[in-house]
């Protein structure tokens, strides 16, 4: 077992990573279940080839699949792209996937975006590591599944939560093709874990207000179909307009198809 803080080591090389989680999966009946799992991957590669980001699914990395979503790592120098315009590009796709189904089974996901460094040297175990778990912790954090409740399930198909690292170095930059203002500071808990950091949500096409005081966490009741993090604060909603900022107390704290044999439409050319 190695040693913490012994002595110095190389840092690990740093990767992107997103994760999908799909809503109400335990919802459908266990024999739709392996179904659903192959389609969430089957959006994932044929959005990612429309948004002329084919080789970030071909060249996953630490790939793997959750049973309600699925999460690898990719080149961090893709990331503003992954954020815009594939966020976008996801939202089309399942748009698509819902109306061909017809009812029988509906995608709508939550997409956590993070940057890190982590082991990727081709082992059994690369991919393990703080950035890792933050990744799945923003995706069961209290402002992203309750965003995701609030909108119109028969218009928004994609909440995106970014860690704050993510946004400083893709969105804060310059570096990704939406403006700053597209974006909503919220503090990220996730119920019965120590876990809570400054986060950015970001919806593709929203159909609600962003600044919901129960996506901000103003409203210590839980969404209708989701729970509430314990030790929420309280608070007001902010004014509405996406020009407008929420500001987490002390910033950090530590620290849409066919159902069955489906057939997706795949329009390339997606502008960057």
């Amino acid at each position: 077992m190695i040693r913490p803080n012994v002595r110095s080591r190389r840092l690990p090389p740093y990767r992107g990573i997103v994760a999908v989680d799909a809503k109400d999966f335990t919802g459908y009946p266990a024999i739709q279940h392996e179904e659903i799992s192959r389609s969430i991957q089957q959006v994932l590669d044929r959005s990612l080839a429309d948004a002329d980001l084919a080789e970030v699914w071909h060249d996953r990395r630490f790939p793997n699949s959750t049973g309600d979503g699925y999460v690898f790592g990719f080149p961090p120098e893709f990331m503003p792209f992954v954020i815009h315009p594939w966020l976008g590009t996801l939202q089309r796709h399942l748009t698509e996937f819902n109306l061909n189904s017809v009812g029988v089974v509906r995608l709508r996901l939550r997409v956590s975006l993070n940057i890190g460094p982590l082991p990727d040297e081709g082992g059994e175990f690369d991919g393990n590591g703080t950035a890792r778990n933050d990744t799945h912790r923003l995706l069961d954090s209290r402002p992203v599944k309750a965003l995701l409740t609030e909108q119109s399930p028969n218009i928004t198909h994609v909440a995106a939560i970014l860690s704050d690292r993510c946004y400083q170095d893709a969105v804060a930059s310059g570096y990704t093709g939406r403006h700053m203002d597209h974006f909503v500071e919220v503090p990220a808990t996730v119920e019965g874990k120590p876990f809570a950091q400054r986060a950015w949500l970001y919806v593709p096409e929203p159909s609600g207000n962003l600044r919901d005081p129960r996506v901000l966490g103003g409203d210590t009741q839980a969404p209708h179909d989701e729970p509430a993090a314990s030790g929420a604060p309280e608070r007001a909603p902010a004014p509405d307009g996406l020009s407008s900022r929420f500001q987490a107390d002390g910033g950090i704290i530590n620290t849409g198809t066919h159902h069955g044999a489906q057939q997706i439409t795949n329009h390339h050319g997606g502008a960057r």
